[in-house]
Order: structure tokens, then sequence, then C-alpha cells
């Protein structure tokens, strides 16, 4: 007879839903909070417990992990009068929000106390990676407790990366990883403008690119969505603002230089100023479409 592993999961939103949906097995009591009972409520036709707060959730799994949009919201889960740190069942807190070093950390010292352990274990690969089960998880964090977590971070996605010991160590290589992905982005962006402003047929560009050296996600991912016209690749303009903020702060606490990143974070920093942050990142593209005086589409 199997044992049943009870494991909680906080956050069911764009990232947190697709990812706890690999949780529901056979061999797990899935255990879930969210303020919204409608993003609750699928979780439960298939079976797992709705909860009214991460306090609930961490009374009745031993694992608990949390997918969350901002770092207040995180540390109010975890550390709050009803987070997840006041549970009688949990022993292991594993941290997948995109929330820097400093935050994971305080959420690590405030478990601690009761014995907790804390994995940092951000995501990436987007909604589409989560829902393919495709996602890199990052791991950082007592040797014991990242593998106590690793069999359920392969149920999420394909590979584990272990960064370190120290819970944070994980944050950091995840903003290095958005840090890149969004230069990449405005690089793409304002490269092919020039393109279809000079006349040249963008489909070529885009697959002469991808041929060529200057391919990346972002040539490769994105502008099949700016070509066709549909946009959606998933995520929002303020989630890549707030992981360009946050890897920007980690750099000036390291005393690292980002003189190019800084200038692709100012776009997208504007565009999130124009009230354009919950965009799908690939409109991202029609600033720079408008600023050249020409559009990046199949024609």
């Amino acid at each position: 007879m199997s044992t049943v592993t009870h494991i909680g999961f906080l956050g069911l939103g764009q990232m947190g839903a697709p990812m706890a949906e690999r949780l529901l097995a056979p061999d797990v009591r899935l255990h879930v909070h969210d303020p919204r009972d409608a993003a609750m409520a699928p979780f439960v036709a298939r079976g797992a417990e709705a909860h009214a707060s991460p306090r609930s959730v961490a009374d009745a799994a031993g694992i608990v992990l949390a997918c969350l949009p901002s770092g207040k919201v995180s540390e109010a889960a975890a550390l709050g009068p009803e987070g997840a740190v006041h549970g009688s069942a949990i022993r292991l807190y594993a941290e997948m929000s995109t929330i820097g070093r400093p935050t994971v950390q305080r959420i690590a010292e405030g478990l601690a106390p009761r014995g907790i352990a804390m994995v940092d274990a951000p995501i990436s690969g987007g909604p589409a990676g989560a829902r393919a089960g495709t996602l890199a998880m990052l791991a950082a964090g007592a040797p014991a407790a990242v593998e106590r977590l690793r069999p359920w971070l392969e149920r999420i996605g394909s590979r584990v990366f272990v960064l370190g010991e120290q819970p944070g160590q994980a944050q950091v290589m995840k903003l290095v990883n958005n840090l890149i992905f969004a230069a990449n982005v405005v690089a793409a962006y304002e490269g092919f403008a020039l393109g279809a402003k000079a006349g040249l047929d963008p489909d070529t560009m885009v697959r002469m690119v991808n041929a060529g050296t200057g391919r990346s996600f972002a040539s490769e991912a994105l502008m099949p969505k700016v070509l066709s016209g549909a946009f959606g690749f998933g995520a929002t303009i303020a989630v890549v603002d707030k992981d360009v903020s946050l890897g920007l702060e980690e750099a000036k606490a390291q005393d690292v230089p980002m003189w190019g990143i800084e200038q692709a974070a100012r776009l997208w920093r504007f565009a999130a100023s124009q009230g354009k942050g919950g965009d799908d990142i690939a409109e991202l593209v029609r600033i720079m479409e408008g600023w050249a005086g020409a559009e990046i589409r199949s024609r």
C-alpha cells in the first residue's frame, strides 16, 4: 500500500495553478489556499482540500509550497498572523516566488525557530512551461531539505538546478536569468523594428536571426506571437518590471554595474508607468513599433 504525502500549495495563479495540478496524484493529498474561491474550486473538484489560510494548510501538510505575486504577500503567507509558520504539521517550506534574496532570507530566518526548513525554489519557463511540465526548477537550502523536496520539484518541472545551501542563492540565479531575458526582449523588439522600418520581411528576419547568432528565447518564443498578432505569451509587463527592479537592487547590493541592463530596464519601467503593467509582455513591442513607425507582423 503506497504512502500518501500531504502537500500544501499557496497561490493558484497563472504559474501556481498549473504547477499545483501536477501534484494531483493518488499518492498525494493536496491542500490548497488562494484568496479566490474560484481558483480553488477546480482543485476541490479533483480531490484537493481547500483551506481558508496558509496556517490551515500548514496544519495539514508537512510540505508547503508557495507561488505568490510579491514579497509582501510571500512574507505574510509565511510569517503573518495566519501564516504557515504557525502550522502544526509543516516541516518544509518551499518559496517558489521571485521576490529577491533579502525577502527569502527573512522568511527563512522567521521559519527556523519553529524547526521549519526553508528551500528557496523559484522557477523559470513561463506559464507555457508550467502547463507542459518543462520548467527549470531552482533550489537553494540545506541539502537534506533540498533532497526531500526534489521528487516533487521533478514532478512539476523537467530539471532541478541546485544553487547552494543558503536560501537566497536561487533567487539571485533567477534574477540573473530574468535580467538577461528582459534585456534580450528589448534588444529583439528594437532590432526587428529597425528591419521592418527598412522594408525587410518580418518572417524572413525572424527565421534568419533564429538560424544565426542573434537568436534568443525572445526571438524563438516571443516573436512568433508578435508576427501573428496574437501576443499572448502569458506573463505580464508588471511581472518583468518587478523582477528587473529586484535584479538591479541585487546588483547594487553586490556592487556590480549594470549599464546595459539598466537601459533595458527603463523600457519595462516606462511601459508599466504608462498603464501597461497588466498587458502581456509581447505587447511591449507596440511601444518600439510606435517609435519606429513600423509594425513587425507577418505579411
